[in-house]
């Protein structure tokens, strides 16, 4: 089967086991270079597949536990062992939706689905050998997706708002909850966040080359671009401090960042 039709299938399975054999079954069309299906054909879902569990929460109404109780621990790698299986879907469909792109555009993402998809299934795994948890067992929130929602009609727009806010802002978060967890007395978590740490940074260097990429293309300034997309689709916040050495080893710069965090203050100033 062509691999954005494979993509396709593990967009739309509910099963999460499903969907990751899915999707390496895409990534490994994508490696032995099977067609991709017709480039200028766009394949869109409104909801990606996903389980009947968890129940899903507006983000405020979802329990904060922290890392210091073997039931806090449980619930947080829970939530991140859902933004992984949100991140498959993220990546699946940057594969799916957008048409008429190079090549290398295509077997990046599939790329990082894959790489998403091993995460999923390594925090699921450690959920359930160490806490007795399956996934599913803690309620958890829709915002990631929402966020695809909001960028769905531009491949520019998705990769300025989606690998350079959200992705990024696990550069900067994830040191502080693997470090939590080390001390708390789950090694094995921590040294899982370890990986997603390394592998992340790749995908948001993944994410700033066509960024820049597709920018270039259109005459665009990248960072005026940036700031005007994050107004205009109303993005999460970006809150300082940065994971700087993490987020220039992923295709920021230092101007960048000075920027953005000029920016922070300036919003901050005027509230």
């Amino acid at each position: 089967m062509p691999m954005r039709a494979l993509a396709f299938a593990a967009l739309k399975e509910c099963d999460p086991v499903r969907k990751v054999a899915l999707t390496g079954s895409a990534f490994d069309a994508a490696t032995s270079r099977k067609p991709l299906v017709d480039k200028a054909l766009g394949l869109a879902v409104e909801i990606p597949g996903r389980p009947l569990r968890p129940e899903l929460l507006h983000p405020a109404r979802v329990p904060q536990r922290g890392p210091g109780s073997r039931a806090g621990r449980a619930a947080m790698i829970h939530a991140i062992t859902h933004i992984e299986l949100n991140a498959i879907n993220l990546a699946l469909d940057a594969v799916c939706r957008f048409a008429g792109l190079p090549d290398d555009y295509y077997f990046d993402w599939i790329t990082v689905a894959k790489e998403e998809a091993h995460h999923f299934t390594l925090l699921a795994g450690h959920l359930k050998q160490s806490y007795g948890h399956d996934y599913g067992d803690f309620a958890a929130h829709d915002g990631l997706w929402a966020m695809a929602e909001k960028t769905k009609d531009d491949v520019l727009v998705r990769m300025a708002l989606v690998p350079r806010i959200l992705e990024a802002r696990g550069l900067d978060v994830t040191p502080g909850m693997r470090d939590r967890l080390r001390h708390h007395g789950d090694p094995g978590a921590a040294a899982i966040l370890d990986l997603i740490l390394r592998d992340e940074v790749g995908h948001v260097l993944t994410g700033n080359r066509w960024y820049t990429r597709l920018c270039a293309e259109r005459g665009l300034d990248p960072m005026d671009t940036f700031e005007r997309l994050m107004a205009q689709h109303d993005a999460p916040q970006i809150r300082p401090p940065f994971n700087r050495a993490a987020r220039l080893a992923g295709g920021f710069t230092e101007q960048e960042l000075a920027r953005l965090e000029q920016r922070v203050t300036r919003l901050a100033a005027n509230r």
